[in-house]
């Protein structure tokens, strides 16, 4: 599989697999799958060439990360790229009261706890590096201080204040030191991922979604802030939260919840066009992502070995650039998006 490396301040970075593995699937995101089959989807995506694994407490209240534990035992830690999120940390509590329910299932019973201060990011990545049974993680990202996950702009606001004033100084003491790689944040909206990168010296931002071939808006301001500051980009979500892998159907999802009629007209339009070209809509929607120069990674999950399997296959299909023209032609693209 091909690799991009990124190395932003000459500590001698990291290398990406253009295909990572996000892994809140295996966190019993939506549905509960067994152990064997957690393990057996990582080793799938091992074959197919994956070496970057992201994980967050978040996903299945722990459990994501446990279940990379016994995967990642015996492997050489310089074989692969791992990362993980702060900002949450877990609190034992009823069944009745956990996190996620009817999101998550068979999860260990943990509240989740927003924590973006100093002591708290310090407290979540040692416990994701118990949870992981690894040395060292490579990435932390701070995880959600978006609107999406805290309901207003006013709220995301305050997470970002509380993280700036303190988290952030504990995920720059942990680079200097050379204790991670690279730090970043995990964020559901280019808004809130560019207010943190004007604030602070950021290196990644794994964006859930928000550069996808549905929708390239983050291209107005955030992205060009992106390639001026050599900021990398870890694209996760590259569906948009299914409808790009499944198409127009009724019931699709984007965003985590039922697609509106104007995203299925919308995705009916890019289909028909790929369609024209013998191409996909599955196909074009992982590789249009990894056309942007600021782009390192693609992290589609699963929960099956034939769903780590196909990812793969997508990234060998010939997009003829001819598809990317007719795109932006039928203004179902932006002209400004980079494209082979």
């Amino acid at each position: 599989m091909k690799t991009r490396h990124f190395d932003r301040i000459g500590n001698g970075g990291i290398t990406f697999t253009e295909l990572g593995f996000g892994t809140a699937p295996l966190g019993n995101l939506y549905r509960a799958i067994s152990d064997e089959d957690a393990n057996a989807t990582l080793e799938a995506a091992w074959k197919a060439g994956c070496r970057y694994f992201d994980t967050a407490p978040l996903y299945g209240l722990g459990l994501s990360e446990t279940r990379l534990n016994p995967f990642l035992h015996g492997r050489k830690r310089d074989d692969y790229v791992l990362s993980s999120k702060v900002g949450r940390l877990m609190r034992v509590a009823p069944p009745d009261q956990r996190t996620g329910i009817g999101k998550f299932f068979e999860t260990p019973s943990r509240r989740e706890v927003y924590d973006y201060s100093y002591d708290g990011v310090m407290r979540s990545f040692e416990a994701s590096l118990e949870r992981l049974g690894v040395d060292r993680i490579d990435i932390l990202f701070v995880h959600d201080v978006d609107i999406f996950t805290h309901g207003s702009k006013e709220a995301s606001d305050a997470r970002i204040a509380e993280f700036m004033s303190s988290g952030y100084y504990g995920l720059l003491s942990l680079r200097d030191q050379g204790v991670v790689k690279a730090f970043g944040g995990g964020i559901n909206e280019w808004q809130v991922a560019q207010t943190l990168a004007e604030r602070g010296d950021f290196d990644l931002f794994l964006l859930a979604g928000r550069y996808t071939l549905l929708e390239q808006e983050a291209l107005q301001s955030f992205l060009p802030l992106c390639q001026k500051r050599g900021i990398g980009i870890v694209l996760g979500g590259p569906y948009n939260s299914g409808v790009l892998a499944t198409g127009p159907k009724p019931g699709a999802f984007y965003n985590y919840s039922e697609a509106p009629k104007e995203v299925l007209d919308r995705v009916a339009r890019i289909e028909e066009v790929c369609k024209r070209h013998n191409v996909r809509l599955i196909e074009a929607a992982l590789q249009f992502p990894l056309q942007h120069p600021s782009v390192m990674s693609v992290i589609p999950g699963g929960q099956r070995p034939a769903e780590v399997e196909s990812n793969r296959a997508l990234l060998d299909t010939n997009i003829p650039a001819a598809l990317w023209a007719d795109l932006k032609q039928e203004g179902l693209m932006r002209a400004d998006a980079p494209t082979a």
